[in-house]
């Protein structure tokens, strides 16, 4: 293999990792949020963590934040600002990418 492969499987390489991470950060930001969301909305134990699992599903239907931002806008009505729950995603972002690089 030549010295132009090897650098194209590196780059390879580093753009799947690159998106796992991404995923993962994502995955535990959405958990973060859902976890906080439940407690506004009153849930505790299981029910919190079931709920925090419907929040990261919600990710799945469409690119970006909005899917997420709507689930948790609609369950939580007027207990809560859209400014409130933007600066909370974006806090559990940073949260997220701490927590997922100190498991690594």
């Amino acid at each position: 293999m030549s010295t132009f492969d090897d650098r194209g499987d590196a780059f390879e390489n580093k753009f799947a990792h690159d998106a796992e991470l991404k995923f993962k950060v994502e995955a535990r930001r959405n958990k973060l949020l859902g976890l906080w969301a439940a407690g506004l909305l009153g849930k505790v134990g299981d029910s919190a963590d079931a709920y925090a699992v419907e929040v990261v599903k919600a990710d799945f239907e469409e690119a970006g934040d909005e899917d997420v931002y709507r689930k948790v806008a609609g369950d939580l009505a007027d207990k809560v600002s859209e400014e409130d729950i933007r600066a909370k995603m974006i806090a559990f972002m940073a949260d997220a990418k701490t927590q997922i690089m100190n498991e690594s």
